[in-house]
């Protein structure tokens, strides 16, 4: 495609821009007039588009279409807009276009009709006190709605007021604000309020103002100082824990602040560290406290000096000045005290058995009120065995009862009282003090042999020994080792008999010669260790028995005495009469079960047919009873014929799983006239049994060797007469009672 060469527009179409100023007032106005070099017969139509003619805002321009005049109708804001390009048209009268549409642009002067205006009505800045000549703060700006090319715009800031002192200036250009001059004091003056003024057509057009408001931040310029050089206080006796007063300071720094809190310090007056003082963090004084108990009588008022100054240190630029000094006059104050037992508990040693009214101690309080006069008294406040009596005016403890010793209310052997002080003040006061009493042990027991009874071999060497043994009631060191020895009014037991030591509390006694079998009498005589000892001549009874091979005793009597030997006397008499009662109780079954023989024989076939019971009944069975079901007839032991043998012999329930196979039973009589001769041949038949032991069968249990510190049991039948019991019946009773038909027989 060729490119058409450009046509040349006349220069009577060309338009240049139009200028016009804003706020025009005269309207209308006429601005150009165009005109179209095609002439034409009748004439030409002109016509203008765009903005403000026939787009939004509607109704400011306009043109005579017949003249090409082109007019204002309304007044231009710069602000709104600053120029309108707009389109011109040439038509004829028939509609066609004579020439190119051509562009009309109108340009609005701006006029200075707008004030400058500040972002912010109030600006804020903030600035350490005594800070240089320089040190900027803040920068204020404002802004200018007309054309900032031209003056109308252009903006100047000033300070228009800020006080006498004038310690800030401001930039006209940029609106940074500085500090002017030094001196800047917060306690002087916080806050400073300045006026500042914008101003357009650099500096000599409009004017618009605003508030910069400026604080001085607080350093640590000052120290604390006290209120007065004097305060005077007043606190109870014997309080602890308690705050006694206040000292009041005055710093000039801002409250709250780390330049602001104050620490105290007690330098003199105070050597015992009684007192302690700190920092109220609200009112920022010295609270004083006591923190150990102060006594009136000792020390009744006290001066101390105090110093007060900043936890941070002053800032470098600030002179150096003593710390603040205060002196604080303390008047202890007099108040009752409790007594007090100087030594606490208090410890005496008393002999065991010491006689009723004897004094043990005096335990008394002192008053800590030297200055007033008071009476004390004393009670028991605690004596759980009844033991004392205490003399309310002196404190004379004395004994009420005998002391005894073993005793349940003893703790290691120490008894434990508790004495009560009281004054008689309004109200009173009381203490109590700690009687601690140690009981001491006294050798007033003699050891007692134990046992007192034995049973050895008459033959020296092996067996021909007893062990003997002591105890004594009294507690170390007066009781073991113990001393035994034959008695000295007896020199001839030395032939026969001797003892040796075996330990502290045992010794040995062993026979020097072939001694003859029976009871012996030894006087000995046993010394404990106390100071000073104590003896006691006592018997030892010593049963001399048949030796064997071993050393050990053969008699059967005396063994079961061995037994016996070592437990006590009581307990020997309730094993006797055990024995004796048992004994009746077997005479009495024997003479039981004969009766029932007897019976037996005499009246069975003759009551045969009149049985008390119908059945015997199957007890190896859970359950039976009389009402038990499964009970064998009676009939089959008298008529056996009408009855067939089970095929299997019955299992013996209480056989060992190693017995062999029971024996079958026997065959019943052809003639069961006597079933007393049946059951006895099957009652034979059951004890007789190889395989399996009846329950009532004496067991036989492992030999557990010989030889013990005990005496023989059968020290219980030496001292027992047999002659008028008969135990011969003891025969009767079959093989199971054999041993003891032996020994009773």
């Amino acid at each position: 495609r060729q490119h058409e060469a450009p046509r040349r527009v006349k220069r009577a179409w060309v338009i240049p821009p139009i200028s016009v100023s804003e706020n025009h007032k005269r309207i209308p106005h006429l601005l150009v007039q165009i005109k179209s070099d095609k002439q034409q017969p009748g004439g030409v139509i002109y016509s203008i588009k765009g903005p403000g003619v026939d787009e939004e805002p509607l109704g400011i321009f306009s043109i005579d279409k017949f003249s090409g005049k082109v007019f204002l109708n309304a007044m231009l804001d710069r602000e709104e807009n600053d120029r309108y390009r707009l389109r011109a048209f040439a038509l004829d009268l028939g509609g066609v276009t004579l020439e190119d549409p051509t562009d009309l642009e109108i340009i609005v002067v701006d006029q200075n009709d707008n004030r400058p205006l500040f972002r912010q009505e109030v600006f804020t800045g903030r600035v350490v006190e005594g800070a240089e000549p320089g040190t900027c703060v803040m920068t204020v700006d404002a802004t200018d709605a007309d054309d900032p090319d031209t003056d109308n715009a252009a903006l100047r800031y000033s300070i228009l007021e800020q006080g006498a002192a004038g310690m800030f200036s401001i930039n006209a250009t940029t609106g940074e604000i500085c500090t002017a001059r030094p001196g800047l004091d917060r306690e002087t003056m916080g806050v400073y309020n300045l006026t500042v003024q914008a101003a357009d057509m650099s500096g000599d057009g409009l004017t618009t103002t605003a508030v910069a408001v400026i604080y001085l931040e607080d350093i640590n310029d000052n120290p604390p100082e006290f209120t007065k050089e004097e305060f005077s206080m007043e606190v109870e006796e014997q309080a602890a824990g308690v705050d006694v007063g206040k000292v009041f300071v005055h710093d000039k720094d801002l409250a709250g602040s780390p330049g602001w809190l104050a620490k105290f310090t007690i330098l003199e007056g105070d050597p015992e560290g009684a007192f302690a003082i700190r920092t109220d963090p609200h009112t920022n004084d010295g609270v004083l406290s006591v923190v150990k108990p102060l006594d009136h009588e000792v020390r009744d008022r006290f001066e101390l000096t105090v110093s007060v100054q900043n936890e941070r240190p002053l800032e470098p630029s600030v002179p150096a000045s003593p710390r603040a000094l205060a002196t604080v006059r303390v008047r202890v104050r007099d108040v009752n005290e409790a007594p007090v037992f100087r030594q606490n508990p208090r410890r005496i040693s008393v002999l065991e058995g010491t006689p009723p009214g004897t004094p043990i101690t005096t335990y008394t309080a002192s008053d800590p009120d030297t200055h007033q006069i008071q009476t004390l008294t004393y009670a028991l406040l605690y004596d759980p065995a009844d033991w004392l009596q205490m003399d309310p005016h002196a404190g004379t403890v004395r004994t009420k009862r005998e002391l005894l010793h073993p005793s349940a209310f003893l703790q290691g052997g120490w008894y434990i009282a508790l004495v009560l002080a009281r004054d008689d003040a309004e109200p009173p006061l009381s203490a109590t003090g700690t009687l601690s009493i140690e009981i001491l042990e006294v050798n007033d027991h003699a050891p007692q042999l134990q046992p007192p009874a034995g049973v050895l071999c008459g033959r020296p060497g092996r067996g021909g020994t007893l062990l003997l043994g002591a105890t004594d009631d009294d507690r170390p060191p007066h009781g073991a080792p113990f001393h035994f020895q034959l008695s000295p009014q007896h020199p001839q037991l030395a032939r026969n008999w001797s003892i040796a030591r075996f330990n502290v509390t045992h010794a040995v006694l062993a026979v020097l010669a072939e001694m003859p079998e029976g009871p012996y009498s030894l006087p000995l005589l046993l010394r404990d260790s106390g100071t000073p000892p104590r003896e006691q001549q006592q018997l030892l009874n010593v049963s001399v028995c048949h030796c064997g091979r071993d050393g050990t005793c053969l008699d059967g009597a005396l063994a079961a005495a061995t037994a016996g030997a070592g437990i006590t006397l009581g307990a020997l008499m309730i094993i006797l009469g055990s024995t004796i009662l048992l004994l009746v109780l077997a005479g009495l079954g024997a003479a039981r079960v004969r009766g029932r023989r007897r019976a037996l024989r005499k009246g069975l076939l003759q009551r045969s047919r009149d049985d008390m019971r119908d059945n015997i009944l199957n007890y190896d069975e859970q359950g039976g009873g009389e009402e038990d079901q499964d009970a064998y007839d009676i009939n089959q032991l008298r008529h056996p014929e009408l009855f067939t043998p089970r095929a299997k012999p019955p299992l013996r329930r209480d056989a060992p799983l190693s017995s062999g196979t029971p024996m079958p039973p026997r065959k019943l009589p052809s003639s069961p006239s006597d079933i007393e001769d049946f059951i006895n041949e099957g009652l034979e038949a059951a004890d007789s049994d190889p395989s399996v032991p009846p329950y009532d069968t004496a067991l036989i249990y492992d030999y557990e060797g010989s030889g013990s510190v005990a005496s023989p049991l059968s020290s219980i039948v030496s001292s027992l007469t047999d002659e008028d019991q008969d135990y011969d019946y003891l025969s009767e009773w079959g093989p199971r009672f054999r041993r003891l038909a032996d020994l009773y027989g």
